[in-house]
């Protein structure tokens, strides 16, 4: 089980590697904030189920903390993206669409 968990400790380290790949890569932030969360998001579970494997007796929490990252990971990606889009951050020019690009912001002034 040992070998099991190193290799995907390994397997996780390597799609992190990937992952900052990725972010060089990609040519707006809209996608590097896609990149980003999907390979951290897998990257991290793989190596937690490695570390679990690995460490038996940590297998609870390390459960805990993979629900977590699966909770709390897209979401924060979003709400960047969202901050983002509110703001104007300007879109690579092969964007084809943009699924927000009619919705209304309210702007409320701040005191």
């Amino acid at each position: 089980m040992e070998m099991a968990g190193a290799i995907l400790a390994l397997i996780g380290s390597v799609i992190f590697l990937l992952s900052a790949l990725g972010l060089l890569r990609m040519p707006d932030l809209y996608n590097r904030i896609q990149t980003g969360t999907k390979a951290t998001t897998l990257g991290t579970l793989v190596l937690l189920i490695g570390m679990s494997l690995y460490h038996p007796d940590w297998a609870p929490k390390l459960v805990i903390l993979m629900l977590f990252i699966l909770l709390t990971n897209p979401v924060s990606s979003h709400v960047v993206a969202r901050a983002a889009h509110y703001i104007h951050q300007k879109m690579t020019d092969r964007t084809v669409a943009d699924a927000l690009e009619n919705d209304e912001f309210i702007e409320e002034e701040i005191v």
